[in-house]
């Protein structure tokens, strides 16, 4: 039906390395994958298998879920879309998180279901996710050079009138010099 590859961390693995709920859902459990360390899974990639016959309005829908939160939509792969590489932003522990003695350990997991294709966000949430997260992190390093150089009058921020010059100055030569940098403001 479908596989899945974690980019640097799997080899190539089909559905019976999923627990199957039901008919059309499919559940991996991450403590068995990676431990604790699942938030530091940030990439699969899922696929189609070749005879798989999905219907052409429906979806292989995949889902996201931290310890104690709700399920988080990744993407999907369609018959005209048979794979797809999906970014894995996962959500922040939800409050759940209080064990008792005699209950089950919450772990994170991702969820595979057969979906409506009507019903389904776009396909290129991960994208949209993306760059709404560049734009709110390149914000907030602005705000913060700029908090550094403010002034107060009355109840007015005053800051110099180059500040928006000397930030995208620092931005560009911290880039140019290290690399790494703008990759930290896209994960």
């Amino acid at each position: 039906m479908f596989g899945v590859v974690f980019p640097n961390r799997s080899f190539p693995m089909d559905i019976t390395s999923f627990s199957q709920i039901d008919t059309f859902h499919w559940v991996l459990d991450m403590n068995t994958f990676v431990g604790e360390a699942y938030d530091q899974v940030r990439e699969m990639c899922i696929f189609l298998l070749n005879g798989f016959q999905l219907p052409p309005d429906k979806a292989l829908a995949v889902y996201i879920q931290s310890p104690g939160s709700a399920f988080f939509f990744c993407g999907a792969v369609t018959v005209a879309r048979p794979s797809a590489v999906l970014a894995l932003p996962w959500p922040e522990p939800g409050g759940q998180l209080q064990l008792t003695a005699d209950a089950a350990q919450l772990s994170a997991k991702i969820g595979v279901s057969v979906e409506d294709l009507a019903t389904l966000p776009s396909l290129d949430v991960t994208a949209e996710k993306r760059i709404e997260r560049l734009a709110m992190k390149v914000g907030e390093n602005l705000f913060n050079f700029m908090q550094s150089f403010c002034g107060v009058d009355g109840s007015k921020l005053v800051v110099p009138m180059d500040i928006l010059d000397r930030w995208f100055k620092k931005f560009q030569e911290r880039a140019k010099r290290d690399p790494e940098y703008l990759k930290g403001f896209v994960l």
